[in-house]
């Protein structure tokens, strides 16, 4: 059975700045074993997978002596990339996912389209530029990394909210649960949701 068919993704990637081996089951119940140095990240992709009844496995080694760039880019690379494995051709898919996801006081719409397409939307004011030692500008630049590897088409927009962890932790479990909504089977549906016959 193909990586594909069991809905599975498995990324290597070694560079000068980071080494990540990253595990992915699309079908899972969120179990989770996340290491990449960067403890805000992996909160963040703990509740990702959590939320998005995904199973996670990643571990992560980078140059955060330097600053966490790399680390939380490089990790967003290698989930696009798993998702993109795991979904093969795209086929038999929802195709769309949305939530609207709340934490406390603030309120992230996320909505996706694994559509070949991939871009990027995102219109999130945060208060701070730091949670704990985390850059919350490389939120960002996470999503961006995974969207481009994933090939989705990416909206994120903050609604509202006043604290800085809890409008993150918002966009991460809302982005689980609209990419647990896409991916899902559709029954009767074999090829791409597309009236091309393609993405």
């Amino acid at each position: 059975m193909t990586a594909a068919a069991q809905r599975q993704g498995l990324v290597e990637r070694v560079t000068r700045e980071t080494d990540i081996r990253l595990e992915l089951a699309l079908d899972g119940n969120g179990q989770t074993s996340v290491d990449t140095g960067v403890p805000f990240l992996d909160h963040m992709l703990t509740l990702f997978a959590v939320h998005g009844f995904f199973d996670l496995t990643i571990k992560a080694v980078g140059d955060v002596e330097v600053d966490d760039h790399h680390t939380v880019e490089d990790v967003g690379i290698c989930l696009g990339q798993a998702f993109s494995q795991a979904l093969g051709d795209k086929g038999g898919i929802c195709r769309y996912g949305l939530c609207y996801l709340p934490m406390d006081e603030a309120l992230a719409r996320v909505v996706v389209d694994v559509s070949n397409r991939p871009f990027l939307h995102y219109e999130v004011r945060v208060p701070d530029q730091k949670v704990g030692r985390f850059d919350s500008a490389l939120a960002q630049e996470f999503l961006r990394a995974f969207a481009l590897q994933a090939g989705v088409t990416l909206h994120v927009d903050l609604l509202h909210g006043e604290n800085t962890h809890h409008i993150i932790e918002a966009v991460f479990k809302g982005l689980g649960r609209a990419m647990n909504e896409a991916c899902l089977r559709r029954s009767g549906l074999s090829g791409a949701l597309s009236s091309k016959g393609s993405l």
